[in-house]
C-alpha cells in the first residue's frame, strides 16, 4: 500500500494503515504459514536453505532503503518508507529466527515497475511487468542461506538499507 505523503502532512491514520498493510501483514502471514514451512523443511531433503525447501519472501522496495532514499524530491511517500523499512527488519529477524528451522526468509524489491500504481507524475518506470516477475522467478530459483534476511533486487542485486 502506498499514499503520497510528505512528512508534514502524514498523518496517524495513514501511518498506521500502511505500517498494518506493509509490515504487520507479512508478519501474521508468516506467524501463520509457520507451522507449514517447518513441516515443509523437515520432509526436505539437504540442510542448505532455498526457496525449494522452505521460504518466506517478503516483497520490499528500495524506498525502504535508508543508505539510499530513491527519488525523495519527486516523491517523499514517508508512511510508505518507513513501512518498508520496516519490513526489511522483520526480514531480517525472520531470518535469525528461523533459520534453524531450515526456513529461507529474504525481502524481495521487484524494481520500479511500469504499472499504473508505479507511474509516478510524468515518469515512467523502467522495469517492465514481465521482465520484473521473470528476473524475480530467477532470483527465487538460485538464492540460498547466504542470501537469508537480506532485501534483494528483482536482479539478484544486495539492495543496502
Amino acid at each position: 500500500m502506498l499514499k503520497p505523503t510528505r512528512l508534514y502532512n502524514e498523518t496517524l491514520e495513514d501511518m498506521t494503515e500502511i505500517y498494518t498493510t506493509n509490515t504487520v501483514g507479512p508478519l501474521l502471514m508468516g506467524q501463520a504459514f509457520l507451522p507449514l514451512l517447518k513441516k515443509a523443511a523437515q520432509r526436505s531433503p539437504g540442510s542448505g536453505l532455498s526457496c525449494s525447501k522452505a521460504a518466506i519472501v517478503n516483497i520490499s522496495s528500495s524506498a525502504g532503503s535508508i543508505k539510499e532514499v530513491f527519488i525523495w524530491e519527486k516523491s517523499p511517500m514517508v508512511s510508505y518508507r518507513c513501512s518498508k523499512a520496516a519490513l526489511n527488519m522483520l526480514t531480517k529477524c525472520q531470518s535469525l529466527t528461523h533459520q534453524e528451522h531450515g526456513i529461507l526468509c529474504v525481502a524481495l524489491h521487484p524494481g520500479w515497475v511500469h504499472t499504473e500504481l508505479g507511474t509516478l507524475g510524468s515518469y515512467t518506470p523502467p522495469v517492465r511487468v514481465d521482465d520484473s516477475v521473470q528476473g524475480m522467478l530467477k532470483v527465487l530459483s538460485s538464492i540460498s542461506e547466504k542470501d537469508s534476511g537480506l532485501l534483494l533486487d528483482w536482479e539478484g542485486k544486495v539492495v543496502p538499507w
